[in-house]
């Protein structure tokens, strides 16, 4: 099974440059030891369970609240039993139908 999450978190008001607050919940991510990849717009992980993924973007508010009075949270979830590392085979299919490897950012 494979639990694939994107997420964009965010505080409203703490102006215009949140990358401190960004780094703090990619921290969680990446500490989590869940495989993951970071983007200019969401960080993208897996898990095997739902409930391990929800774990992980609950701990992501955890970081951000105590001094973030409005925080925006954007998560789509990709669950699909009986696959395995979403995270390369959803791109590998991807370039396969293209012809070509996609440009990594």
């Amino acid at each position: 099974m494979s639990v694939l999450v994107s997420i964009s978190i965010f505080p409203l008001d703490k102006g215009e440059s949140v990358s401190s607050y960004v780094a703090r919940a990619v921290k969680v991510i990446k500490d989590s030891k869940y495989p993951y990849k970071v983007s200019p717009m969401e960080t993208s992980f897996e898990t095997e369970t739902l409930e391990e993924a929800l774990s992980v973007i609950r701990k992501c508010f955890e970081v951000l609240e105590p001094d973030c009075n409005r925080i925006i949270c954007n998560v789509k979830i990709d669950y699909r039993k009986g696959r395995i590392s979403g995270l390369i085979s959803k791109l590998k299919s991807l370039e396969e139908k293209l012809g070509e490897e996609v440009e990594k950012v």
